[in-house]
């Protein structure tokens, strides 16, 4: 939450170059409140682990937050019961004339297909055109950040020769901007998938901003410019067992998947592995809600865009 001080406090100044949100007597008394709008776009296959890893995420932070959770009208879900998606989850077309101050479009087990063969490309298409006017602050995470990098600025996704699988570390890159306020200079983050987007076409392209990347795992977090899209390659919400039980999966499905690297203690896949991201995680979600969402949002909604 922001820090309210005296109009002319000589450590205002400071703390602002600092990137710490400080609010002066005069905005504070005009400020009014109100809950902030968040919707979750989830295309994974089973919606409620996915739910509870971004609704642990979001939670680090004392602004109250509404959750509407946004469904494909174009695709049907197998792995989540039909019950639960008809109580909690609304389509496209049922949220079209409402407005957010964020959304998180969610990573998709469809990375290997091209993505005009996705069969709800043109849907999730039209909600990204949609966005730009209807939400302030859109956050896309691995896979719907390959999409959105490739629907907004044209950079396609490459297959890897092996998935990219694992913990591994990563390098702040330009610390001044308020998303990694707070981060160590390396820090970790889990990985998983079997594709990856150029390093060089993310940095040549202008109107992206690269805020942290990896030696193995190559650009890890970007932006444009004010933050209206931010983009995810990892999963940093990932639970402490969330690769495990991928790699079991595979190994029970007799897939030749590797370890994941950097996650098992002595790479014994029966110790229970170290939760060593967690902290990162929650202050990326608290800096994008409060930096991003918060401060950029106005407080009439019919204003966004």
């Amino acid at each position: 939450m922001p820090i309210k001080v005296q109009n002319d406090l000589p450590a205002k100044e400071i703390l602002e170059n600092e990137n710490i949100f400080v609010m002066d007597e005069n905005r504070s008394i005009h400020q009014d409140i109100r809950l902030l709008q968040i919707c979750i776009l989830n295309l994974m296959p089973v919606k409620q682990d996915t739910e509870l890893q971004l609704l642990r995420a979001l939670s680090n932070t004392p602004l109250q937050i509404q959750i509407t959770f946004m469904k494909m009208n174009s695709h049907v879900s197998l792995h989540t019961p039909v019950t639960h998606l008809n109580n909690f989850y609304n389509t496209f077309d049922e949220l079209r004339s409402r407005k957010f101050d964020g959304m998180i479009i969610t990573g998709a087990p469809v990375e290997q297909i091209d993505f005009t063969e996705v069969d709800y490309w043109e849907e999730l298409c039209e909600i990204m055109d949609w966005s730009r006017k209807h939400v302030t602050s859109v956050f896309h995470i691995c896979w719907g950040a390959q999409a959105g990098l490739y629907h907004h600025f044209g950079i396609r996704k490459h297959l890897l020769d092996s998935k990219l699988f694992g913990l591994f570390e990563h390098r702040v890159m330009n610390r001044k901007v308020p998303l990694v306020r707070g981060f160590d200079d390396i820090f970790l983050a889990p990985h998983s998938r079997h594709t990856a987007v150029s390093d060089r076409d993310i940095h040549d392209c202008s109107r992206l901003l690269v805020l942290a990347e990896s030696e193995k795992a190559g650009v890890y977090l970007c932006m444009t410019e004010g933050g209206r899209q931010i983009f995810v390659m990892g999963h940093p919400e990932y639970d402490r067992v969330t690769l495990h039980d991928e790699y079991m999966r595979d190994k029970n499905k007799g897939l030749n998947t590797a370890l994941p690297e950097h996650y098992y203690t002595d790479d014994d896949c029966t110790i229970r592995p170290n939760l060593q991201w967690r902290a990162h995680c929650n202050m990326l979600y608290s800096n994008w809600l409060n930096y991003y969402v918060y401060q950029a949002t106005p407080y009439d909604l019919d204003k966004i865009g």
